[in-house]
């Protein structure tokens, strides 16, 4: 099965940098303004992209600081039962986050757009953390 795998390096302690990934505050500058978010595992995270546009994604596992994981249990299709994960390490004095998202069942064309659009939210993510201002969904350019 193929995966999506980015590193950005953001200039954060993790602390901040789980917190942005774990509150509807941060998420929301990140990715996308409609939202309804809880670190808490078991929970539903609902993330709207439009209209008619949702994505569900369960917490999986959550360890402070360190790594986020959720499963997509509502989406594309093709996001159906894939897995995304951030994983935090410091060096240097600055967060390494590396994004995985992983068990696609193949490559396709919306599996490249996908890749293409994680390593905006990453863009987003470290524009966020380092210079107060995000690129969530509601202002990017499709």
């Amino acid at each position: 099965m193929p995966d999506i795998e980015h590193l950005q390096i953001v200039n954060v302690t993790p602390s901040k940098m789980y917190d942005v990934l774990t509150t509807a505050e941060g998420l929301s500058e990140v990715w996308t303004n409609e939202l309804t978010v809880k670190d808490q595992i078991g929970f539903i995270n609902e993330f709207h992209f439009g209209s008619k546009d949702i994505t569900k994604m369960q917490v999986i596992e959550l360890v402070r600081d360190r790594k986020i994981v959720w499963k997509c249990v509502e989406s594309d299709p093709e996001w159906m039962g894939t897995f995304i994960s951030f994983e935090i390490e410091e060096k240097n004095k600055k967060s390494h986050v590396t994004l995985k998202h992983t068990d696609w069942r193949e490559v396709t064309t919306f599996y490249r757009f996908c890749n293409y659009n994680w390593a905006m939210f990453l863009y987003s993510l470290k524009s966020y953390c380092e210079d107060g201002v995000g690129l969530p969904y509601q202002k990017r350019k499709f």
